[in-house]
């Protein structure tokens, strides 16, 4: 039986930075994942991505956010359950709680911070008759590693921010980059569009609007695709085919626990600290679901710290907290480290 503070479901950025805000409190925290390390999707799907609208960082690739958010936590030593995935969640008697992964590995906290993201995913993948034949041998849903398509021709397929993103990066690396789209607009961020438009000009990425890719070509991998555009059909010659359709979300087990779930999300109190029906239960991050809620890595930092201060009051029933802010008390971790704030510099007014 592993035991600690907070359990949390999901090693995410949000449940990483959770890690940190709870160690300000001397709160112990575990983490459970599926995946076999920690990161999230970050890790798992887009280690070479590059996020623009972290704090601080005008940018910073996903892999190296997570070793950040890791490095952050370290000082609090978080205890980590990987490649297990949380399947039951049992309340006690005594209000704690004890999760047990589909390996049978039981955690016992008494609370439970749900940041499992997307919860479990699959890509949304286009209807094509021989789309299997070439998983893995020329079509991927993914772009972990930019180099391997270092000067070769990559087709990118989808309308979103993830197929504007990666036709501009990988412009700067593959030979030719080709996006299509159904619409001639796109649903993605305006400044993403308008330098797609502008690589365009500049020859770097070949654009073709609205068309659609009917049909995959190749005897052992894949060497050309069929584009339909407004009703004519011809071959395009390519190396590989990204298919960028975004995710099918699922809760997975975690739908069973009696949580209110709106829109394949989990409903929590955005008043006061992200709780769920279930008190004790949190969620936090792309998980959960609220009035105008925005599915950001920032909202999800925040949704952490507030959670966090609630959880201190559960674990700690009528001990008042002082807050101190870390420019001021430093950080003190578990193994005896402290990072002193500076102390400030006082000048006279004459």
């Amino acid at each position: 039986m592993i035991k600690t503070d907070i359990l949390i479901i999901g090693a995410g950025p949000t449940g990483l930075f959770t890690v940190f805000e709870a160690g300000l409190l001397k709160l112990k925290c575990h983490l459970i994942d599926a995946l076999p390390q920690p990161g999230g999707q970050l890790a798992e799907l887009y280690p070479k991505k590059p996020i623009y609208d972290i704090p601080g960082f005008p940018e910073v690739l996903a892999g190296d956010l997570v070793a950040n958010l890791l490095e952050q936590g370290k000082q609090f030593e978080p205890g980590f359950t990987l490649g297990e995935r949380a399947e039951t969640l049992e309340k006690l008697d005594d209000g704690t709680f004890i999760v047990t992964t589909n390996k049978g590995t039981q955690h016992h906290a008494p609370v439970v911070a749900i940041a499992g993201g997307l919860g479990s995913f699959e890509p949304r993948k286009p209807i094509l008759d021989n789309l299997a034949q070439y998983e893995e041998n020329g079509v991927s849903y993914f772009v972990k590693n930019p180099e391997q398509y270092r000067d070769k021709k990559v087709v990118i397929a989808g309308g979103g921010d993830s197929a504007l993103d990666w036709s501009i990066f990988l412009s700067d690396v593959a030979s030719e980059v080709t996006l299509i789209h159904r619409r001639n607009e796109f649903r993605g961020a305006l400044d993403s569009v308008e330098k797609v438009q502008e690589l365009k000009h500049l020859g770097k990425i070949n654009l073709i609007t609205p068309a659609e890719v009917t049909g995959l070509r190749g005897t052992n991998a894949l060497e050309a695709l069929v584009i339909n555009k407004e009703g004519e059909e011809f071959l395009l010659e390519t190396d590989h085919f990204i298919p960028l359709f975004g995710l099918s979300p699922k809760l997975g087990p975690i739908g069973d626990w009696g949580l209110e779930i709106e829109k394949n999300a989990i409903k929590v109190d955005n008043t006061l600290d992200y709780q769920t029906n279930i008190p004790g239960v949190f969620a936090i991050g792309d998980v959960n679901t609220y009035a105008n809620k925005l599915k950001l890595i920032l909202c999800g930092f925040h949704e952490a710290t507030l959670m966090c201060q609630t959880a201190y009051q559960i674990i700690n029933p009528g001990k008042k907290y002082m807050l101190k802010y870390t420019t001021v008390s430093g950080v003190d971790g578990f193994d005896g480290t402290k990072k002193q704030a500076p102390k400030p510099v006082v000048q006279a007014i004459v």
